[in-house]
C-alpha cells in the first residue's frame, strides 16, 4: 500500500476568504438584503456523507479513530462556523445562539443523511454576507473622517461574536474605512475610492452568492474530517480531479492558467509548449467571453461565470477541439471578440516539476535541484507504466545532467515543498544512499514497518546539501531526516513544519459502482512515520545542521499550531549504516558562514526583512488616523528608497518598488500583465539563501579536501574517498 500513500501538508481555507481571491462587479440587486435562495443537499451528497462516516469511524482505516458522538459533533460545529466566518465579520451572537440547537446533532445528521440543518447554516452565511456587503456599500456614499483616533482590529480570530447588528456595523465601518484609507494614501481620489470599493464589495457578495450545494457540502464534510485530525479531509469530485492533476503534473486541455477579474475570466499564464501557446493566439491578459465545443457546438457565454465552471468547459479530452471567443488584453470591453480554435492535448505542468541550475562559488560549481513537490502519476503507476511521471525519475535525470556538467556538489532545494507521495520520498532518498531503511511507518494497531531503498547504486555519490524552511513538510521531512540520519549530507535552513503523519486517498466512487455518479475522495491519516533513528518529525520537524534566521517559529506556523495534532513519540531505531558525521565540521562551517554573510548585502537585506516581519507579527490592529498612517508610510518609503540606493550602489538591478509600496488594491484589481511580469522578474531575482547554501557546501568541500585527518573523522566509513574529499 506504500505506493498509494500521501504525506502532504494541507490546510483548509476558510470559506470567508474565498471572495478575496478574485473580483466581480454586481448590480445593486445582487447584493441586496434578500440574499441568495437557500440550498438543499442532494441525494448523492447524503450518500457520500454516509460513506465518509463509514470510513472515518472505522479504526481499520483511521490511525486515530474518534467516535462520531456528541463530543465530536460539538467540535464539528465549531470548525464549521470557523470555516465560514473565521474573522467573525458576518455572524452575530444571535446567529450563533440559533445555531446552538444543532451543535450536538451533527453526528446524528451525518449518520442519518439529514444534512439540511448544516445547509441552512451555510445559507445563513450567504445571506449575512449579502447583508454586510449592502451595508459596506452604503458607507461609501459619504467620505470618512480620518482625523479621529481609532483603530481597526484586522486579526479578529480571537474576537468575540458581535453582540448585536450595531456592533457588527461598527466593525464593518472600520473595515471599510481602512480600505478607503489605504487607497487615499496611495493617491486615489474620493471618486476613485468609492468606485473601486463599491466594485470590490459587490464582487464579494456575488461570489459568495454563487456558492452551491457542492461548496456547502465540501465545507461541512471538511469540518467533520478536520475534527479527526488536521490532515484528514474530504474532496468533492471537482476538487479530487484537480488534486489528482497536480499530483501527476498533467492534464488534458489547452494549457492556460485562468483567473477571474471583474466579470471576466482572464488568462493568467500560458503554459509553454501547450496548445494555447502553440496556437500563437492566446496571450496573458486576454479575456474569455464564450466557449464552444468542437467545430459546430453552440457558443456558451461565460461572462460572469464562476471560474471553475468556465475551466470545466475549456478542459476536455486530448484530440478534441474547443472554440473560444477572446477579447484581447488591449481591446475594450465592447470590441469584437476573436474566435480561436484550439485542439486539446496533454499538458505538462512543468512549473511544479523539478528544475536545475548551477551556481558558481569561486572555483566551485554547485548544482541545484529545486523540487516543489513529491509528485507521482498514481494512475500510471497502478497500470504498471514504466514511464509514469514522478519526482524521483525527474531528479535522477537532472542529476545525470549535472554530473555531465561536472558540478562539484549538489543542493536539493525543498523550501516550501509541502510533501506528496510517500513512495517518492523513499525512492528519492535511494538516489543518494546505496541501500537501507529510509523511514519507519507505524500503522493502526501499532505495527511498525520499515520502508527501505532496496536498489543498489546511487544517482549522485558526491557532496550533498538539503535546503529547507518552515514550509518544508511531510515527504520533505522524511527525505531530509534520512539524509541527516545517514550523515549523507548537510541540512541547511530553518526547522521544518513538523508533520509526521501519513495520509491515504480513498476514492468514494468505487463503492456505489455507478459510472454516472461521482462522490469524491477522502484523504485520511492512516499512519505515523518515524526517522530511522527512532525519533519523529512530529511537532519538532527536522532541525538543520546549519540554521538561518527563523522567519516563523513553531508557535506561529507548523504542526504545533493545530489543536488536535498527534503527539510526538519515539520508537526503536532501525539498523542503518552511516556515511559520515558532520558534527566536527559544523563549527568551522558556521564560523565561515557568519563571516561571509556579514559582507553579503543580499543576505543582510533578507535578514533585515525577517527582523522587521517578526517585530510586526504580533500586531493585530492598525490606526485609522491618516496622519499616523501617513507617517508610517513615509517611514517605509524612506526605507524603500534607502534600500533602492543600496541596491544601485551594489550593482543590483532588481526593482523592489512594486513589492514594497501599498497601492491599496486587492490582488484581482491589479493588471494581470503587470503581475505576470513581476512574478517572472522575482523568479530571476537574487536568492541569498540558496547562494549561501551553495557556499556552505563549497566550504565543506574545501575543508575536507585540505585536511585528510579531518576527512577521516567526518567520513570514517566512506567507501570512496572521492565522494566528498578530493
Amino acid at each position: 500500500m506504500l505506493k498509494y500513500k500521501l504525506i502532504a501538508l494541507s490546510a483548509a481555507l476558510p470559506l470567508a476568504l474565498a471572495f478575496s481571491a478574485s473580483g466581480s462587479p454586481a448590480s445593486e440587486t445582487s447584493a441586496s438584503r434578500a440574499g441568495p435562495p437557500g440550498l438543499a443537499p442532494t441525494a448523492e451528497q447524503a450518500a457520500a456523507a454516509r460513506m465518509v462516516y463509514g470510513i472515518l469511524s472505522d479504526s481499520r482505516y483511521v490511525y486515530r479513530s474518534k467516535p462520531l458522538n456528541d463530543e465530536l459533533s460539538a467540535d464539528i460545529h465549531r470548525r464549521y462556523l470557523e470555516s465560514l466566518d473565521s474573522q467573525k465579520l458576518f455572524f452575530t451572537r444571535d446567529d450563533i445562539n440559533r445555531f446552538e440547537a444543532q451543535r450536538l446533532r451533527h453526528d446524528d445528521a451525518i449518520k442519518t443523511q439529514q444534512l439540511a440543518p448544516a445547509f441552512d447554516i451555510f445559507a445563513t452565511y450567504q445571506r449575512r454576507v449579502a447583508d454586510r456587503v449592502a451595508y459596506a456599500r452604503s458607507l461609501l456614499k459619504q467620505p470618512f473622517d480620518f482625523s479621529k483616533e481609532e483603530t481597526w482590529l484586522y486579526d479578529r480570530e480571537d474576537a468575540q461574536w458581535a453582540a448585536s447588528g450595531s456592533e457588527l456595523d461598527d466593525a464593518w465601518r472600520k473595515y471599510v474605512k481602512n480600505d478607503a484609507l489605504r487607497l487615499k494614501l496611495a493617491g486615489r481620489s474620493q471618486d476613485e475610492i468609492r468606485k473601486t470599493l463599491d466594485k470590490r464589495y459587490a464582487g464579494m457578495a456575488e461570489r459568495v452568492g454563487e456558492l452551491r450545494e457542492d461548496d456547502a457540502f465540501e465545507t461541512f464534510m471538511n469540518a467533520y474530517a478536520g475534527s479527526i485530525d488536521p490532515h484528514t479531509s474530504y474532496m468533492s469530485p471537482r476538487s479530487a480531479e484537480n488534486f489528482n492533476m497536480q499530483m501527476r503534473l498533467s492534464l488534458e486541455g489547452i494549457g492556460a492558467v485562468l483567473q477571474r477579474q471583474d466579470e471576466f475570466v482572464v488568462v493568467r499564464t500560458v503554459v509553454p509548449g501547450g496548445p494555447a501557446d502553440n496556437s500563437g493566439k492566446i496571450n496573458v491578459g486576454d479575456r474569455v467571453i464564450a466557449v464552444g465545443q468542437g467545430d459546430t457546438g453552440a457558443m456558451t457565454d461565460v461572462v460572469g461565470w464562476r471560474i471553475d465552471d468556465t475551466v470545466a468547459l475549456i478542459r476536455g479530452k486530448k484530440g478534441t477541439k474547443v472554440r473560444l471567443d477572446i477579447l484581447p488584453a488591449e481591446a475594450g470591453v465592447d470590441a469584437k471578440p476573436e474566435l480561436v480554435v484550439i485542439e486539446r492535448d496533454k499538458v505538462k505542468l512543468e512549473q511544479q516539476a523539478a528544475q536545475k541550475r548551477i551556481i558558481e562559488i569561486d572555483d566551485r560549481r554547485i548544482g541545484v535541484v529545486e523540487l516543489p513537490t513529491f509528485y507521482l502519476d498514481f494512475d500510471a503507476r497502478r497500470r504498471g507504466d514504466k514511464d509514469a511521471r514522478s519526482a524521483t525519475a525527474d531528479v535522477a535525470r537532472l542529476l545525470r545532467e549535472l554530473r555531465a556538467e561536472q558540478v562539484d556538489g549538489v543542493v536539493i532545494d525543498l523550501r516550501d515543498n509541502g510533501g506528496g507521495s510517500l513512495l517518492e520520498a523513499v525512492e528519492l532518498t535511494g538516489l543518494f544512499i546505496d541501500t537501507g531503511p529510509v523511514v519507519q511507518v507505524r500503522e493502526t494497531g501499532g505495527r511498525v514497518s520499515v520502508e527501505a531503498d532496496d536498489d543498489t547504486g546511487v544517482a549522485w555519490d558526491g557532496p550533498l546539501a538539503v535546503l529547507v524552511n518552515r514550509a518544508s513538510a511531510s515527504a520533505s521531512e522524511i527525505f531530509a531526516a534520512a539524509i541527516q540520519d545517514y550523515g549523507r549530507g548537510l541540512i541547511i535552513g530553518e526547522p521544518t513544519f513538523g508533520k509526521g503523519t501519513v495520509q491515504s486517498l480513498i476514492d468514494l466512487d468505487r463503492f456505489p459502482r455507478k459510472d454516472d455518479v461521482k462522490f469524491g475522495q477522502v484523504k485520511l491519516t492512516v499512519a505515523q512515520f518515524f526517522r530511522v533513528d527512532g525519533g519523529t518529525t512530529q511537532h519538532a520537524g527536522v532541525v538543520p545542521d546549519l540554521q538561518f534566521p527563523v522567519s516563523l517559529d513553531a508557535t506561529e506556523y507548523g504542526e504545533s499550531t493545530y489543536d488536535n495534532a498527534l503527539p510526538a513519540t519515539r520508537i526503536a531505531m532501525a539498523p542503518h549504516g552511516n556515511v559520515g558525521n558532520f558534527a566536527m565540521l559544523t563549527p568551522q562551517l558556521v564560523a565561515n558562514h557568519e563571516a561571509r554573510v556579514v559582507k553579503d548585502r543580499e543576505f543582510q537585506w533578507w535578514s533585515e526583512d525577517v527582523s522587521r516581519f517578526r517585530s510586526e507579527r504580533d500586531k493585530k490592529q492598525v490606526s485609522l488616523n491618516e496622519d499616523v498612517r501617513r507617517a508610517e508610510r513615509d517611514r517605509l518609503e524612506a526605507e524603500r528608497k534607502q534600500r533602492r540606493a543600496e541596491r544601485i550602489a551594489a550593482g543590483v538591478e532588481v526593482d523592489e518598488d512594486a513589492a514594497l509600496v501599498d497601492d491599496g488594491l486587492a490582488y484581482n484589481e491589479r493588471s494581470v500583465i503587470d503581475q505576470a511580469a513581476e512574478e517572472e522578474a522575482a523568479k530571476n531575482g537574487p536568492d541569498p539563501l540558496l547562494r549561501e547554501s551553495a557556499a556552505i557546501l563549497a566550504d565543506a568541500l574545501d575543508l575536507l579536501s585540505a585536511d585528510g585527518q579531518l576527512t577521516a573523522q567526518v567520513l570514517p566509513v566512506t567507501r570512496q574517498p572521492t565522494i566528498w574529499a578530493e
